[in-house]
């Protein structure tokens, strides 16, 4: 089913439609489905569908009305959201493309592509914007197994190849990870890891990057200096106090344009049924989104200044 397009939506296109009016990004990530079963079973429940499903249309409900779009799934959180009409008319639809099981080499994720859930799918289902998730490592050796780093640019460059001819916005979202039977990651390693994974993401001409924190405002700088074009940063669950942190140095070193944040804004309404939830939502979470997006006005640089440098 697809959502019904008011006069404003209408009005809008390309990353403007997931913006806000001054062309900040403040997307609400609601899009986990394995990750949200873990989040259930953490608090004594193993969900089915439907309580699956409820999660995501309370949360749309709740907090669209102050969202510039909402990041949903296309297995639970689309289909919900729309058919319970939850996602406000001012909100655009960022929709998840990336398979839901991923792959794996010996330990390693390996990035895939599904080609039926292309851009024009998005298009299909109501989505304003499409998102694909990787996870590339800079550096990995190859040895004599396949080469993952360059399977995950080959992803990257089909999606952003096929949005462009469809006409629908690019966002790639990318998380480093640690190799099996590497020492945890340092602070440096993980900021150098995170800037040279956007440098190579962002060459591929995705219309917007989202990426982690990389820990220190001159990391963000060193974001600034190589992606050349906007790029969100995502809050991976941090607490919420953390999260502001991270929107102001990710703005004002960075030059982010904005944030897709979810279980920093939301996690403990899983934990909740019913009026409680519903309360949970409309006060503490709502007002935490409220402060993300004072946080970041004034502080965000609009996508279509970061667009329009050399």
């Amino acid at each position: 089913m697809t959502k019904p397009v008011s006069t404003e939506a209408a009005a809008r296109s390309g990353l403007a439609s997931i913006a806000d009016e001054n062309g900040v990004f403040s997307i609400v990530a609601m899009d986990q489905r394995n990750t949200l079963r873990r989040m259930f079973a953490a608090v004594g429940h193993d969900a089915d569908e439907r309580e699956m499903r409820q999660a995501k249309v309370d949360v749309a409900a709740a907090l669209t009305p102050l969202a510039s779009a909402i990041l949903l799934d296309p297995t639970f959180g689309v289909p919900a959201v729309t058919e319970a009409g939850a996602l406000a008319k001012t909100c655009g639809l960022l929709v998840a493309a990336e398979p839901a099981e991923r792959g794996n080499y010996n330990g390693e994720p390996r990035t895939h592509r599904d080609p039926a859930l292309n851009a024009e799918w998005v298009s299909g289902i109501g989505g304003d914007a499409l998102k694909f998730l990787v996870q590339l490592r800079p550096g990995r050796p190859v040895g004599d197994g396949p080469d993952i780093a360059a399977e995950v640019l080959e992803v990257v460059r089909q999606v952003v190849a096929d949005c462009k001819a469809s006409g629908v916005p690019s966002v790639v979202e990318n998380l480093i990870y640690q190799l099996p039977g590497e020492e945890p990651l340092t602070a440096q390693q993980r900021e150098d890891l995170i800037v040279e994974a956007a440098a190579l993401i962002a060459e591929t001409g995705a219309d917007l990057v989202k990426l982690e924190y990389p820990g220190s405002a001159r990391g963000c700088r060193r974001l600034a200096e190589v992606v050349n074009g906007p790029w969100a940063v995502l809050s991976a669950g941090v607490g919420f106090d953390e999260f502001q942190n991270v929107l102001r140095v990710s703005c004002d070193e960075g030059g982010a344009s904005g944030f897709i944040g979810g279980r920093s804004i939301w996690k403990e309404a899983i934990g909740l049924e019913g009026d409680a939830r519903q309360e949970f939502l409309d006060t503490v979470a709502r007002q935490r989104l409220q402060t993300c997006l004072d946080t970041v006005s004034g502080r965000a640089r609009p996508w279509t200044e970061a667009v329009s440098q050399p």
